[in-house]
């Protein structure tokens, strides 16, 4: 019998990385999600990442952080089993609300004055 391999998904800002607006000088790595993410990637899941600032965002941060992801996509896009995000999301099956450290400025706001990675 085939079982196919739960498809894991992690949102960048506010979840695998601190922004800018919560460090006053650049966006930095939330090391404890990333570990979450490591497990996941650790126990063979299918792993995606996604943002809502869009498909080069997640691209430049994966990198960036090493992360190594089978999939990079648009966010919303596709069937997800677990969604790990910093926002009350219905993106996938199980949706998992990541902590924001220390932000309390709109998502909204902060795409519009966020800097390139």
């Amino acid at each position: 019998m085939y079982i196919s391999k739960l498809v894991i998904a992690f949102d960048i800002d506010d979840t695998l990385i601190i922004p800018s607006v919560v460090t006053r000088a650049r966006d930095v790595p939330n090391y404890e999600t990333i570990a979450v993410y490591r497990w996941f990637q650790a126990q063979g899941f299918h792993m995606v990442l996604w943002s809502g600032a869009g498909v080069d965002w997640a691209r430049t941060w994966g990198d960036k952080l090493g992360l190594q992801p089978d999939e990079i996509r648009v966010k919303g896009e596709g069937h997800v089993d677990i969604a790990f995000d910093d926002m009350d999301v219905k993106l996938a099956t199980v949706n998992v609300k990541v902590g924001r450290v220390a932000n309390n400025i709109s998502c909204e706001i902060w795409n519009k004055t966020k800097r390139p990675a």
